[in-house]
């Protein structure tokens, strides 16, 4: 058992990446190659999909299910979740609405909520930071939805927030809730605990030290344009990218090739074309780690299938769940030349494999936006940048580097 038990700091590592390109498998691969370690781990599924238990050759499994001394699995179902939290604050409504002095408060059946988007997604997000930080386990890895549905999952709760912030701040919220509508009172405890819980899972996903993605890919050329626009968007979004595994890679010869078969000279070029998408990966992954593992004969089923597939991924010195990689700041400001109204201030945004021609920038009020990759980001830019304009930007490698100059009109003398 892992000596470093301690609560509140489970490692988190979401697993995404597009149907067929063996996410589940690699996801339970990683969590059983930690749990061999002695490291008390969750495997979670968020995707309601749920083939986690397929591949652990598992079935009608309900709740956290123990699958050895040191390995847990999960299948969450969000739908019942989501009824089952709205239920209990329906209870509270109605019992304030009848207090009101005979007024009702409208309050919907829990099945009426189940097409509010974001809503199941952040609830899912709320139980993992729950499983990571009551101690039970050290890791907590994760099963995600397909990429896209992934991707909005992650970048929910900052987009939450930042939305109510805007519509509703909070000084004014609280401003509200010393009057004597009960009914306001209660609408702004409700939201105040809301922004509390997603607050946490906005927590976790930011902290780059402990949490981070994990994303699963093929050797094909189609392929690596989605993967180098889900890790620009994850990047965009504040998400760490630590590691790109790419699955299904053909396997080596056993012995000297007979180039004149037909079928051993698409083989030849099969792998050729393999090992350029990887070269390409390489050169342009920004300190991201790329691992990678041969496509099995048979459908991996099993933990000693698991277990194989996880020794060539990770061999068997390297911690499966450690943070892997070069881990820079999603984030740096600085002076990079000058002084007072000739300063030169620098912002640099780490944005790996990103398209250069989907960049975008705009600037509002305090905030700077960033797009990329059909995808835009609200940052609240540093205090100051707040005094000053926008000079230029560039891309300098893996980063987006936007200059700033002061504003003379605001810039103390």
């Amino acid at each position: 058992m892992n000596s470093e038990n301690r609560p509140g700091s489970a490692r988190v590592q979401f697993f995404v990446g597009k149907g067929g390109v063996g996410k589940t498998t690699l996801a339970a691969a990683t969590a059983q190659a930690a749990a061999d370690r002695g490291t008390r781990t969750l495997l979670v599924s968020l995707d309601q999909a749920h083939s986690v238990a397929d591949v652990l050759g598992m079935s009608g499994a309900r709740g956290v299910v123990p699958v050895s001394e040191t390995l847990d699995v999960i299948e969450l179902d969000t739908l019942s979740l989501l009824e089952a939290r709205f239920r209990s604050l329906a209870a509270v409504l109605a019992a304030v609405g009848a207090h009101d002095h005979g007024g009702q408060l409208s309050v919907p059946q829990p099945e009426e909520l189940t097409g509010l988007p974001g809503v199941q997604d952040v609830l899912g997000l709320r139980e993992i930071v729950r499983f990571a930080t009551e101690g039970d386990y050290d890791a907590v890895v994760v099963d995600c939805p397909a990429t896209a549905d992934c991707l909005r999952t992650l970048a929910a709760p900052t987009m939450a927030l930042d939305y109510i912030e805007r519509v509703w701040p909070q000084h004014r919220r609280l401003t509200t809730a010393v009057g004597s509508d009960p009914r306001l009172v209660m609408l702004v405890t409700l939201i105040e605990q809301v922004v509390s819980a997603v607050g946490e899972v906005r927590e976790l996903l930011a902290d780059r030290s402990r949490t981070t993605v994990r994303l699963v890919t093929t050797p094909e050329r189609m392929v690596l344009t989605e993967t180098r626009r889900t890790v620009a968007v994850a990047a965009l979004s504040g998400l760490r990218i630590d590691a790109i595994l790419v699955n299904k890679l053909l396997p080596q010869f056993d012995s000297p090739p007979d180039h004149a078969d037909p079928g051993v000279a698409w083989l030849i070029r099969r792998r050729a074309l393999e090992q350029r998408v990887l070269s390409e990966l390489e050169a342009c992954a920004g300190g991201i780690t790329i691992l990678s593992v041969t496509q099995s004969v048979t459908e991996p089923v099993g933990l000693a299938d698991l277990g194989s597939i996880a020794r060539e991924l990770y061999g068997d010195t390297v911690d499966a769940v450690a943070v892997l990689g070069k881990n820079p700041p999603a984030v740096r400001v600085g002076l990079e030349s000058g002084a007072g109204v000739d300063s030169v201030y620098t912002m640099r945004m780490h944005l790996p494999l990103v398209n250069p021609s989907t960049l975008t920038l705009g600037r509002v009020e305090d905030d700077l936006i960033v797009g990329a990759e059909g995808v835009r980001r609200r940052l609240r830019l540093a205090s100051v940048l707040r005094r000053c304009v926008v000079a230029d930007a560039e891309l300098d490698g893996a980063d987006l580097v936007v200059r700033f100059t002061p504003d003379p009109q605001v810039w103390p003398v």
